[in-house]
């Protein structure tokens, strides 16, 4: 037998090794800002009636499915194929969640990082505050992510985190973490989009540290000027210079008038 025919044998018989074993599974998107990129898992648990249990191997956990998608100097959409089920060492499992690890950059240096968290639940039945599938096949959960700045040390060193919260169906920012609820039903071949935007308002990261001026915030000066928490407590007068991140030491932020 040749070589090509043993190849083309080989082929046709692992196609129909999965004829009548179609994998159900939708299209995960994400739309990232600049600078953004995530690490994400898929979280999978025994489905209904199986009682088995999945052992861990070198460290690592067979119930879970890992995706990448590095930052880029542009906005930009990933995308990845999810199973819905799978088998593991003849288990049926079932996707239960994504969790994301979001992490972007706000300045030039390698510590110049914010990480926040999101999540998608996957449902067997219908609740309230689950998005509708739209007649486009494509279910969205919008999210808006916002830079979060605060000083630390005793030079009151400028740093960001960053916050990232789901959008109600009106548009609005609510409590929760980006992502939310979908059924399990209305994914089945579809898309599944979390939209995650940048909002260019910062906010003070700790409340009663900064007092709101023209131009931008400054920094309450505390008890002390080497007060490294330094809440105003009602004292809007008495400020102190802080460390921008390239080394500037400046009353004001963001403009460091």
């Amino acid at each position: 037998m040749s070589k090509w025919m043993g190849l083309v044998l080989l082929v046709a018989g692992v196609l129909s090794g999965c004829t009548g074993r179609a994998v159900e599974r939708f299209t995960l998107e994400v739309d990232l800002p600049a600078q953004f990129g995530l690490v994400g898992d898929a979280s999978y648990t025994p489905a209904a009636g199986e009682t088995c249990k999945l052992p861990r191997r070198h460290g690592k956990r067979a119930d879970l499915k890992i995706f990448k998608a590095a930052s880029k100097p542009v906005a930009n959409r990933v995308s990845f194929e999810v199973p819905m089920t799978e088998r593991v060492e003849g288990c049926s499992l079932m996707l239960r969640k994504l969790v994301f690890a979001i992490n972007a950059k706000w300045g030039g240096r390698w510590s110049d990082v914010g990480r926040d968290y999101a999540a998608v639940y996957i449902r067997d039945s219908w609740e309230d505050g689950m998005s509708l599938m739209s007649e486009s096949y494509v279910q969205e959960l919008p999210g808006q992510c916002q830079w979060l700045f605060r000083t630390v040390g005793p030079q009151h060193a400028l740093i960001k985190g960053l916050k990232c919260n789901s959008l109600n169906t009106s548009g609005q920012l609510t409590k929760a973490r980006a992502g939310g609820y979908v059924s399990r039903a209305g994914l089945r071949g579809k898309t599944l989009r979390m939209v995650l935007a940048l909002t260019e308002e910062e906010q003070p990261a700790v409340r009663d540290n900064w007092v709101k001026v023209v131009g931008g915030w400054k920094r309450c000066r505390g008890e002390s000027q080497e007060d490294i928490f330094a809440f105003c407590r009602g004292n809007v007068s008495d400020f102190k210079a802080f460390k921008m991140p390239d080394g500037r030491l400046c009353n004001i932020y963001p403009t460091c008038d």
